[in-house]
């Protein structure tokens, strides 16, 4: 995939495939240490040991509509690609966690991408389940908590234009902030 938002929108995806209530997405860039690193924990059936192992391959998967998952084989191959690393861990019955590190000035590290356009329509595809997104650059950073959103609205669904808009403009703007930051 192009963009890393689109990575994960493929292995949230995963998550809700899975029975999640909640995914917690965390991005965090450090140019000192020169990583970036993505990670996707969830509260959804997990896998078995067996299962999380093989779901590196590209011809394993639990879906039944077609015989190929290509989405974290391509991911962890990405980060591996970029100096990087991956890691998969699951408990059935508890959910799972990813964590996919590229090295930050890799020359082939794909570049974020919109990655508002991404949590925002998660969570307007998936409006009753909980989403925690953060995102930090060199230790200042900011977070999105669907749980929090929906104390402040009441009754108002998460997938009105209104709020959905609402939602874009906040994360694109912390976005523009954290892009912002000096260098150390």
């Amino acid at each position: 995939m192009k963009e890393i938002s689109l990575h994960i929108l493929d292995l949230a995806q995963n998550s809700i495939r899975a029975g999640a209530k909640t995914v917690a997405i965390a991005l965090c860039e450090d140019r000192q240490s020169d990583t970036f690193t993505v990670t996707i924990e969830d509260d959804g059936t997990g896998m078995s040991k067996e299962l999380a192992a093989a779901v590196l391959s590209p011809f394993v998967t639990t879906r039944t509509t077609r015989k190929v998952g290509l989405g974290i084989p391509l991911f962890a191959a990405g980060c591996e690609n970029c100096e990087g690393s991956f890691t998969l861990e699951s408990t059935p019955g508890k959910g799972t966690k990813m964590v996919g590190t590229y090295r930050l000035s890799h020359i082939d590290r794909p570049p974020l991408g919109a990655i508002w356009d991404t949590i925002v329509l998660l969570i307007q595809a998936n409006p009753l389940l909980r989403f925690c997104y953060t995102h930090t650059l060199d230790g200042q950073g900011y977070a999105l908590d669907t749980s929090e959103v929906r104390t402040i609205l009441g009754e108002v669904p998460l997938d009105t234009p209104e709020v959905t808009s609402f939602l874009t403009e906040f994360i694109r703007n912390n976005e523009q902030e954290l892009r912002e930051v000096p260098k150390p």
